[in-house]
């Protein structure tokens, strides 16, 4: 019998080029004329992984993602990976937005994933859960190519890596 190949699928952002971005981000809203004057402040708490940004108002607050974003794209940082909640009233009359790294795969994204390779119906494909990570087991690489391939396809609200293929 021929020895499975496998590959994982994890959900993994690179935090120095989050933190870059971020440093970057801080830089603009200094140095912009509509956006250094505006009160508007912008932290990154690396332990929880998430970002508060407080703003005089929901317009100036959208500015300052869009800036994010781009400093992310420039940064090859999937938007996905970022995921802001709704506007909060925050002191002052002004707004907050918090936005969460998202890293890893919980346990109902996995389940998902497991079942969508399944119905594939790959008769040798076999999927297992680790953690945060899945592992796809084949004996064939042309049948876990197409998994990858149909994974690539699929939108999860995440970024989704695909690494270890051996």
């Amino acid at each position: 019998m021929a020895k499975d190949e496998s590959f994982d699928v994890v959900s993994e952002v690179d935090l120095q080029e989050v933190d870059n971005a971020y440093q970057q981000t801080k830089k603009e809203m200094s140095q912009r004329y509509d956006l250094k004057d505006s009160k508007s402040t912008l932290e990154f708490d690396k332990g929880t992984k998430r970002f508060t940004l407080v703003a005089p108002s929901e317009f100036v607050a959208k500015q300052v993602i869009d800036v994010m974003n781009t400093k992310f794209i420039q940064r090859k940082v999937d938007l996905k990976a970022i995921r802001w909640n709704g506007p909060e009233d925050a002191s002052g009359m002004t707004i907050r937005y918090r936005g969460d790294l998202i890293e890893g795969i919980d346990k109902d994204l996995a389940t998902k994933i497991s079942k969508n390779i399944r119905d594939l119906k790959l008769k040798k494909v076999k999927v297992q859960v680790e953690g945060a990570k899945l592992r796809v087991f084949s004996s064939s690489r042309d049948e876990l190519q197409s998994v990858i391939s149909y994974l690539k396809e699929q939108d999860y609200g995440q970024p989704l890596q695909y690494i270890n293929y051996r």
